[in-house]
């Protein structure tokens, strides 16, 4: 069974109103077993648009990922955060087929 990804994209507006939504989201994740790949850091867009923030979260599997993000704990944080920024938000389910040379 294939992993699941949240691939989030975001422009914090008011820095200090998004820290409560960072400091928060923690144990809910936790909870679903999720695992920061990406969390802000350097990078170069090449390609399209872009926004200032990237955040990559790991999942078990597709259920779990949504689960997640449709729970009560984090629905309530989506509505913390959205006053302090513009979100666009993915959940996708990983490959886990054959590899280029394999």
């Amino acid at each position: 069974m294939p992993k699941a990804y949240w691939i989030a994209r975001v422009d914090v507006h008011n820095m200090d109103g998004y820290k409560q939504y960072v400091a928060e989201n923690g144990p809910v994740f936790a909870k679903y077993g999720a695992k920061f790949i990406v969390r802000g850091g350097q990078f170069e867009a090449k390609e399209g648009t872009s926004r200032t923030r990237n955040v990559v979260l790991e999942f078990k599997d597709y259920a779990t990922a949504l689960a997640c993000y449709n729970s009560p704990e984090y629905q309530r944080l989506v509505e913390m955060r959205k006053p302090h920024g513009e979100s666009d938000l993915v959940i996708i389910e990983g490959y886990d087929g054959p590899q280029p040379g394999e």
